[in-house]
């Protein structure tokens, strides 16, 4: 075998590529030299050397920061079905450095998603609670284990093999029976108990590192519930320390609690890297400001090792995550300090054939020494294709619970490396792994390559990048907008937009918020603003009313540009369906939607697509139909499409739709009347096909016909 590598693979695709989903094809050797054990996760992670450790295959990675460049050929990622001593926490959606997640799940991976679902089990006794089971399957998009051999050995047997545990058990026989097992809050499941009534659902154990509060959640908005949260900081909407989904250290227990009782408490982070809205009484400063003298407590967020991080930090009981060691002295005053560690470095290795992993670490553990960089901040291993079946880098990968990521020879011989070297040409094809690895995975290279004899390592820092969040919170009421548009303002700790718009969603906003709001037409400022404070480090929510991609502000933000951040468009239901499921099915053919708003679109076009739309016999719905200086555009607008269709045409106009002010005008475009629209309307015009029907209640609805085929017999 080569230095550094096996042999590269001889003509295969440079790009991405589809994997056989049972498994990556690579490691079907490093199976055979594991005992010759089956395909799947959970016999590779066995015979790796770590009982109850997991690896999962999967086709391709998260494209990395920029959301340009190379894509990884392979990513093994631990199974998420056991429960190793450090586990990755799992809430919220923020991000940080290269659009990697703070935590192991998020609104776009919900359990059941692509990327290793949490492996939930159901612990059932009646046939009620069963069939609750199935209906909670389906709010999860994900089959749970299912458990009924009574109680007692059902929810032992579901704790020993799940990382969520359901009970449709009684609250006091669930606490008996789990009471013997529980260790730990760092390594026990989260459980989540529902009454047989369905009504509420109570987080038991594991609230925070559990996620049993996030599921709780979930179940209950699923089945209109009652999330049962007892926790404070969840209580009073604040984010706590063990949440965020990094690697932390310190008396977190104090530190919380100092926040939850209103002291001045200290956030100090090295990179701006994005957090929640923090309360008012924390200050967030950048390294090397000075801290608050009336501060009573620190949290320190860097990925560097140095006295005013580690020490002063020790464990102080459960509630705290222990993950580095070390003799310093501290020079940090004597009061209570947290440290956490987000998963911003990325270690890229290479090495010769059958190197183990205890060989592997001792080099990763030197070079991160060396350079005071923290252990815990490592997110990924990168390395070449050749060594995606390197039992060495797997059992390293899942020691460290981090996957390993891989690219092609290809890819990584492109790179402009400082340290170049013939040996890995010759073994794999590329003059570099280590170095190009981290380049590659669009990694700022922080610490150049570090070799033995048998390996390589080289260091990398993911920029820091801010997140925005462009939210459609649909047409006014509070139930059209969508659980992912809500989680997004929650999360947020800057919220921008439009005044009435903020003052809708006021209530969904955590204590802390940052609220930039702004007047009618100042849209290119808001946007300018919330990218702004977006590549500064925050997480920012730009909202606006209807769906952000419809005559909103999706496109003006990208338009924009947004290069050294995250962006996420989460959708509403725009005024155009609401008002169609106001009126009937008006929309159930063809249809088009036009703004009549000359502010953006020059009035000679806007005619040539009303009269498009009139000639090609389309429903047609025009969004800003009228205000105050502009009277004559849509009887223009109508007399065009008047021209194609008969008199009895019918129109409709919605006002305020699905908002306290909703009011509803049928007519037809012979006799519409223009006068009765203004700015807060939807006009509805149908086409010739469209007619008014009466409905129940003593209702009429309009309706479109889909033309189907068994209507006409």
């Amino acid at each position: 075998m080569g230095r550094h590598g096996g042999p590269a693979a001889a003509g295969g695709p440079v790009g991405p590529r589809r994997r056989d989903p049972s498994g990556c094809p690579g490691l079907r050797p490093a199976i055979a030299r594991a005992g010759g054990v089956a395909l799947g996760p959970r016999p590779i992670g066995r015979r790796l050397g770590r009982p109850g450790r997991l690896g999962r295959s999967r086709d391709h990675a998260r494209r990395p920061a920029g959301g340009t460049g190379s894509r990884p050929h392979r990513q093994l990622q631990r199974h998420r079905g056991f429960r190793p001593g450090r586990r990755r926490h799992r809430t919220g959606t923020r991000s940080i450095a290269g659009g990697l997640p703070l935590g192991t799940r998020s609104r776009r991976r919900a359990p059941g998603d692509h990327g290793g679902a949490d492996v939930i089990g159901q612990v059932t006794g009646s046939i009620a609670s069963r069939d609750r089971a199935t209906q909670i399957d389906a709010i999860l998009s994900q089959t749970t284990t299912r458990y009924f051999d009574g109680g007692v050995q059902g929810l032992r047997q579901a704790w020993h093999e799940c990382e969520l545990i359901i009970s449709h058990l009684a609250v006091g026989a669930t606490i008996r029976i789990i009471a013997p097992l529980l260790e730990s809050k760092r390594t026990d499941p989260g459980v989540v108990v529902i009454d047989d009534a369905g009504r509420f659902v109570i987080p038991l154990v594991g609230g925070h590192a559990g996620g049993a509060n996030d599921l709780a959640r979930r179940i209950a908005d699923g089945l209109g519930a009652t999330a049962v949260l007892t926790t404070a900081t969840d209580s009073l909407g604040i984010p706590a320390l063990d949440t965020l989904g990094w690697s932390y250290s310190g008396d977190v227990a104090t530190v919380t609690r100092a926040i939850l009782d209103g002291h001045a408490v200290t956030f100090r982070r090295s990179q701006p890297w994005p957090l929640p809205a923090l309360p008012k009484n924390v200050s967030l400063i950048e390294a090397g400001d000075p801290a608050p003298a009336e501060s009573v407590a620190d949290v320190v967020i860097t990925d560097e090792r140095s006295k005013s991080t580690d020490e002063g930090t020790k464990s102080t009981g459960e509630g705290t995550k222990n993950t580095e060691e070390s003799t310093e002295d501290s020079d940090l005053p004597a009061r209570p300090t947290v440290v956490l560690r987000p998963p911003s470095l990325v270690a890229g290795m290479g090495c010769n054939r059958g190197v183990d992993a205890d060989a592997l670490r001792a080099l990763l553990d030197q070079t991160v020494t060396d350079a005071g960089l923290a252990l815990a901040s490592i997110g990924a291993l990168v390395s070449v294709d050749a060594k995606a079946d390197e039992p060495g880098l797997i059992e390293l990968a899942a020691d460290l619970h981090v996957p390993l990521v891989t690219y092609p020879a290809e890819v990584l011989s492109t790179q402009p490396v400082p340290n170049p070297s013939a040996a890995p040409l010759a073994a794999v094809g590329t003059p570099s792994v280590a170095e190009a690895a981290v380049l590659a995975h669009r990694a700022d290279l922080v610490v150049p390559k570090h070799r033995t004899d048998q390996a390589t390592c080289a260091i990398g820092r993911l920029p820091a990048r801010g997140r925005l969040t462009v939210v459609g919170l649909g047409p006014g009421s509070r139930d059209l907008t969508t659980p992912r548009a809500q989680q997004a303002i929650r999360d947020a700790s800057i919220v921008v937009g439009y005044r009435p718009y903020i003052a809708q969603i006021k209530d969904l906003m955590r204590p802390g918020t940052r609220i930039a709001s702004t007047p009618m037409g100042k849209e290119e400022e808001r946007t300018a603003t919330a990218i702004e404070l977006a590549r500064s480090g925050h997480n920012v929510a730009l909202v606006c009313s209807g769906d952000p991609a419809i005559y909103a502000m999706a496109s003006p933000t990208l338009e924009q540009g947004t290069d050294g951040i995250d962006v996420e468009i989460i959708p509403g239901v725009t005024a155009s369906l609401s008002a169609s499921a106001i009126l009937g099915a008006p929309l159930g053919h063809d249809h088009v939607t036009i703004s009549l708003s000359d502010l953006h679109t020059d009035w000679e076009t806007i005619v040539r697509r009303v009269r498009a739309a009139a000639e090609a016999d389309l429903v047609t719905v025009l969004y800003n139909p009228r205000s105050r200086t502009r009277l004559h555009h849509l009887p223009d607008a109508i007399e065009m499409l008047a021209q194609h269709r008969p008199p009895t045409t019918p129109v409709a106009v919605v006002h305020e739709a699905d908002r306290p002010d909703q009011r509803v005008t049928l007519a037809t475009i012979g006799d519409f009347d223009p006068e009765t629209v203004d700015m807060n309307c939807l006009v509805v015009i149908g086409s010739s096909t469209t007619r008014y029907l009466p409905a129940g209640m003593e209702r009429t609805v309009m309706v479109t016909p889909r033309d189907y085929h068994w209507m006409r017999r």
